[in-house]
């Protein structure tokens, strides 16, 4: 596709997908029904669009109270739109709702659970100073992701159409660890579950933003595709870990027509309170 037939499909695609986000993901009823802003829908279809292409595991819907109803039929409108989002899973998990790019999800946690030393970061409230889990805390974190890659193959192998879902209860998880696998994180944060705080206020902190443009569905559009952050103090111990993801990420934009202008960038940052 040319960059001419690119302006001119998203020019006639973004509508659609505003109206499809809009009609289908709206909170609330009558005067009260609250509109998803054009730009944020926008960003949504490309976000998902990253998912279908390759480009992340899977991507955690935060941009209302939509369940996975809703999520399917807004998936369906994408489809009618010309978007062809196929071979996706819902997956609810304690009220959240993530859009899973299966097989890439289940490659992610077979390689998670094959990783060694395990890409845990325990930030715990009562710990001095970020650091990499032991080898017993991370045992116990692999435990529950063999249990969820256990649970999305059985949902693969029922599968049936273009889009599936399925629920998972997840009995003792860290929701910040697991989420943080699934959504195709270099490493990800854990932390005590009955201290339920942790030690990142004024922690300088790498945060890395992978962002790409669309012309598929806006020429404008640029689609923030990863956010992340690591402690800066364990970037060198997650160095090797850090560059195959970057690789792996830049051998799947290669393989993909969607997105252009691939840009991965991180600065230091440190923050005075920090929600995982």
């Amino acid at each position: 596709m040319g960059p001419a037939e690119a302006q001119a499909g998203g020019a006639l695609l973004a509508p659609r997908l505003v109206a499809a986000a809009r009609e289908e993901l709206a909170a609330g009823a009558g005067r009260r029904r609250r509109w998803l802003p054009a730009a944020r829908a926008l960003q949504l279809a490309g976000e998902v669009l990253a998912v279908a292409a390759g480009l992340k595991p899977a991507l955690l819907y935060d941009c209302g109270a939509a369940g996975i109803a809703e999520l399917r039929r807004y998936l369906s409108r994408l489809r009618e739109a010309g978007l062809a989002p196929s071979c996706l899973h819902l997956l609810g998990v304690e009220g959240s709702a993530l859009l899973l790019h299966l097989g890439l999800a289940r490659r992610r946690l077979a390689a998670v659970l094959r990783a060694h030393p395990a890409p845990f970061m325990d930030v715990s409230a009562g710990r001095h100073c970020p650091v990499l889990c032991g080898p017993a805390e991370a045992e116990a974190i692999k435990g529950h992701l063999a249990a969820l890659l256990a649970h999305l193959g059985a949902a693969e192998a029922s599968s049936a159409g273009s889009v599936s879902s399925s629920e998972v209860v997840p009995t003792g998880w860290n929701l910040c660890t697991i989420v943080g696998v699934l959504l195709g994180y270099p490493a990800a944060y854990t932390f005590s579950m009955e201290e339920g705080e942790n030690c990142l206020a004024m922690t300088p902190l790498r945060l890395f933003t992978v962002q790409a443009s669309c012309p598929r569905i806006n020429d404008s559009l640029k689609v923030q595709i990863y956010s992340f952050s690591i402690p800066e103090s364990l970037c060198m111990e997650l160095k090797e870990v850090l560059d195959t993801w970057c690789d792996e990420l830049k051998e799947a934009f290669s393989a993909q027509r969607d997105f252009v202008d691939l840009c991965i960038a991180s600065e230091v940052v440190s923050l005075p309170a920090v929600a995982l």
